[in-house]
């Protein structure tokens, strides 16, 4: 069960009195590392490098994106985890790189709650459920009926294993007691090429790269993943409004230092994301590119991040799920 907003508001309560007084001033007193885990290009690249420059401004100082990919997330987070706890270094942390991974993998270089500092929440990304034209479903419900007609006959597409398009989809399977041939790729380029041309025809995706897909009706999308609407698609519903009552699967990203920063390091950078992404144009700059900004206080994204793992863990138990 998600935790209550009566302990969400008992956290930020207790949390805010402590970033107001000993916010660092001094920070920061360099250029800032921003590592993200996807190569250039990607949509959690683009938000990130907004959010860097967004920063920036505010500092002014440079906030250089360091993209390291690789190992589903493992490689980028490593090194931050390793790095100088001066806050000079910065994760953009994943569902997928600090929760996922853990769940699948025994051995990791790195423990998610123990070597990284909550800061908070930045965005999450825009998921919609589409299909190949072929399918002749226009809705959740329709999907779920023709799936049911023809049980192992179609397949879907995700970024790999553990991937929250991953994740998502087989959540929804045990959800609508319905079964898919899972195809993975390594990223989500060639899948969305695949699912063009009608060799894969269902996909949980990013916004972003799908919209001019969905615009042209080369795509059809039936549904939002998250658990609220998107203010870029606010007519279309989501899974859970559309026939599958407490679906929610967000891929989200938040900001993370490693363990061992001073407080008032992270209580400065969390007092600068929340006012960064309260800026309401920028905020719509964000969501034109797929992304919802969303904000917390370290405890609150900690909290979450506990609920999130015990929500992962019961999706990889049901479907079986096991690293590559």
């Amino acid at each position: 069960m998600r935790p209550s907003l009566a302990v969400f508001a008992f956290l930020a309560a207790s949390a805010v009195a402590p970033r107001a007084a000993a916010a660092d001033a001094s920070y920061p007193t360099r250029p800032v590392r921003l590592i993200v885990t996807f190569a250039p290009g990607g949509a959690t690249d683009t938000v990130s490098r907004s959010i860097a420059a967004k920063l920036a401004e505010a500092w002014k100082t440079p906030v250089v994106v360091d993209n390291r990919a690789g190992g589903g997330g493992i490689i980028g987070t490593e090194i931050a985890a390793k790095a100088a706890p001066d806050g000079h270094t910065l994760l953009v942390g994943t569902s997928a790189g600090l929760i996922a991974n853990p769940l699948l993998r025994a051995k990791l270089p790195y423990d998610t709650f123990r070597d990284f500092a909550p800061i908070s929440f930045l965005f999450e990304s825009t998921q919609l459920l589409v299909v190949h034209p072929s399918i002749p479903a226009t809705s959740v419900t329709e999907l779920v009926s023709y799936l049911k007609s023809y049980p192992g006959k179609l397949s879907y597409a995700s970024a790999g294993i553990g991937a929250p398009n991953h994740l998502g989809m087989e959540l929804f399977k045990s959800m609508t007691g319905t079964s898919l041939v899972h195809v993975p790729y390594k990223g989500s380029g060639l899948s969305v090429t695949d699912l063009l041309t009608g060799q894969i025809q269902v996909m949980f995706n990013p916004a972003a790269p799908m919209l001019p897909h969905v615009k042209t009706g080369r795509l059809r999308a039936l549904a939002v993943g998250n658990e609220k609407r998107s203010r870029v698609l606010p007519d279309l519903p989501t899974v859970s409004e559309a026939g599958v009552p407490g679906f929610s699967n967000a891929a989200w990203s938040a900001l993370y230092a490693p363990s061992r920063t001073p407080v008032s390091i992270i209580n400065a950078l969390n007092a600068q994301v929340l006012r960064s992404l309260g800026d309401e144009a920028f905020a719509q700059q964000l969501v034109s590119n797929g992304a919802e900004p969303r904000t917390s206080t370290p405890r609150e994204l900690t909290a979450f991040m506990r609920h999130e793992s015990e929500r992962l863990r019961k999706v990889i138990v049901t479907a079986n799920i096991r690293a590559e």
